[in-house]
């Protein structure tokens, strides 16, 4: 299968769209100029000056004059014709007289005429119908190609960042000093997820565990430290107690306790130097 530049398919698109453009305005050229430019058009057209500039609701609103105009039309044709029959049958010679039976003739022949042209109106009604559900999905459509072609012009910077990427994750696997599980083959490769997913779902278990286990840890902190309050409170009592009692006894000795230290010390410093001197060994 070939593989087609995206840059060459954005081109096509952009030369697509710029020879076959989708207006309102090009739509309309065909109602708006059915005759060559040089045939003379009525001056009483009130919709000549929309269709200059057409758009959605200026041929919206043509269209609703242009029912109620056919529709007077046909009222006041309707009107005319009916008159002139009346008249001629009236001044002619000899007088035109109907009978009953030609009037029931031609009520069927009306009749028929009414059915045909209620079926020719549902048929155009089904015809606009379906002309409506095209257009719509025309519209759908074409708003998607205008989507995917503005995604297409993002294509080509993608896929030159991708293609950078690519060589930048190639030149780190061949590199030395990269990462050995980079290089595995792909069965390794997912036997070595494999193994992850299966540590990381142990590391879960342990840590939901763990999880369990904090509520009766921390009551168990609490009850240990409001035991340990009362015995801390203790020894801090039991310390300033023994200091009380050490600085009453140094009081007591009145200063005797520094001068049997300095004597101690004395004796031991001389029986250091007789025993250098007179070389005695322990």
């Amino acid at each position: 299968m070939s593989t087609k530049d995206p840059a060459q398919v954005l081109e096509t698109l952009r030369r697509l769209q710029s020879s076959n453009e989708l207006s309102i305005i090009k739509l309309s050229e065909s109602i708006s100029n059915p005759t060559p430019n040089d045939a003379p058009q009525r001056i009483s057209d009130a919709s000549n000056t929309s269709l200059d500039s057409p758009s959605p609701t200026s041929l919206d609103a043509d269209l609703i004059h242009y029912k109620e105009l056919f529709a007077k039309l046909r009222f006041s044709y309707v009107e005319q014709v009916t008159k002139e029959k009346f008249i001629r049958a009236i001044v002619g010679d000899p007088p035109l007289i109907v009978t009953l039976q030609e009037n029931l003739d031609l009520e069927r022949e009306n009749a028929e005429a009414k059915a045909q042209l209620k079926n020719l109106k549902l048929e155009v009604a089904d015809l606009v119908s379906d002309l409506e559900r095209r257009g719509r999905e025309l519209s759908k459509r074409y708003e998607n190609i205008q989507l995917e072609t503005a995604r297409l012009e993002e294509l080509p910077a993608k896929i030159a960042e991708l293609e950078k990427r690519i060589k930048e994750l190639k030149s780190q696997q061949e590199s030395p000093e990269s990462d050995p599980n980079l290089r595995l083959p792909l069965t390794k490769t997912l036997g070595l997820v494999s193994k992850r997913k299966a540590e990381q779902q142990e590391l879960a278990r342990e840590l939901e565990a763990l999880q369990a286990k904090v509520p009766r840890k921390r009551k168990e902190a609490e009850r240990l430290r409001a035991e340990l309050l009362p015995l801390e409170a203790k020894r801090q009592s039991s310390t300033t107690a023994a200091r009380e009692a050490r600085r009453r006894k140094e009081a007591a000795l009145g200063g005797v306790a520094d001068d049997l230290e300095q004597r101690a010390r004395w004796w031991r410093a001389s029986e250091s130097m007789l025993k250098q001197v007179l070389d005695i060994k322990q």
